[in-house]
């Protein structure tokens, strides 16, 4: 089973809908993220990344349906900030 099955595996055996959203103001645009983009973002990073992000997640998801949903903001903030940072010009 890859990193990405369990992931959604977790979701599904705590009845979270991997289509669950999350929404981000950033300068009064709000960007939307759903649990599987950020998950799917962070399965494209290095081994080592994917599995800190699993452990991380089951960590959250053991915490209850609170620490799920901050897990994903921070997730989702920090790929937000990864990406408004790529497009700045230095």
């Amino acid at each position: 089973m890859s990193k990405r099955e369990a992931c959604m595996e977790l979701l599904k055996k705590e009845g979270i809908s991997p289509d669950s959203k999350i929404d981000f103001d950033v300068n009064g645009e709000v960007h939307t993220l759903t649990f599987v983009f950020v998950i799917d973002s962070f399965m494209m990073a290095s081994v080592a990344s994917q599995e800190s992000f699993v452990a991380a997640m089951q960590k959250a998801l053991s915490s209850g349906d609170d620490g799920v949903q901050k897990f994903f903001e921070a997730m989702g903030q920090l790929l937000l900030m990864t990406h408004l940072s790529q497009k700045i010009e230095v």
